[in-house]
């Protein structure tokens, strides 16, 4: 049985499911490379405008393979094997929704992290804990959060391991909603409906604007936005777009 597994519940979305129930979804390698291989496909795939990546209604992933983590050593090729599923989500042009139930820690976490919405039920916990294993988040587990949050609440939950109720975790930015641990898979996926009726380009101009722009001054940061909304002018969406709002009706976006 696969690891991990596709599905196309809607037009234009796409679900990635973890299925390795008897782990807790634990970010294996295996289970990287299948994440990685899938989104890399959808990467391609002109049909798909919206991801959502979810563990299931259970656990999201309880976070890395403890025993693989156990076996590996300093010069591990592991290291860089394993590096596969963040590089395929780092440079995935789709919006990607995380929907997390029950946990989603270590790895885990880093997973829904690297993802651009995370909606997460209202038991779920979440957290970065390898400091309890004597070792600390390794694929963007503290940068991301201090992002995220600010310096001194990262520091509070990296440096206990703590694991942080969603409440909690969306109080301090580190989630974008978090509704009924039953209603997780199914808003979600009308999330992503809804941004799949959006013009693709558009969307992803404003993924590449926040994220590009993050890393950069201010002053280059709004040049490179501009410089999107510029070439925007040049879609047929965007002759769609304002036709319809003046003709007062629906407009059919085609992501060109």
């Amino acid at each position: 049985m696969p690891e991990v597994t596709l599905s196309r519940p809607s037009d234009h979305v796409a679900v990635i499911r973890i299925d390795r129930p008897e782990a807790m979804n634990a970010l294996s390698l295996s289970v990287r490379q299948q994440v990685a291989a899938i989104v890399n496909e959808l990467n391609d795939d002109d049909e798909t405008r919206v991801i959502v990546l979810t563990g299931g209604e259970k656990v999201f992933a309880a976070g890395a393979d403890v025993a693989e983590l156990n076996k590996r050593t300093v010069l591990s090729n592991q290291f860089r094997l394993s590096r596969v599923a963040w590089d395929a989500l780092d440079s995935c042009r789709k919006p990607i929704i995380a929907a997390v139930n029950g946990y989603a820690l270590g790895g885990g976490f880093e997973m829904a992290l690297h993802c651009d919405i995370i909606i997460a039920g209202d038991e779920t916990k979440v957290g970065q804990p390898e400091v309890r294993l004597g070792i600390m988040p390794g694929a963007g587990g503290t940068q991301r959060f201090v992002r995220a949050t600010g310096k001194y609440q990262a520091m509070r939950w990296l440096m206990t391991g703590d694991q942080i109720p969603a409440q909690t975790a969306y109080e301090i930015g580190l989630i974008s909603e978090v509704v009924p641990e039953a209603e997780v898979q199914s808003h979600a996926l009308k999330l992503a409906e809804k941004i799949a009726r959006l013009p693709p380009l558009a969307i992803e101009g404003s993924k590449q604007a926040v994220i590009m722009g993050a890393e950069a001054s201010l002053p280059t940061a709004l040049a490179f936005e501009n410089k999107i909304f510029q070439l925007l002018f040049a879609s047929e969406d965007k002759a769609e777009g304002t036709s319809a709002f003046l003709e007062k009706r629906k407009p059919e976006f085609k992501g060109k």
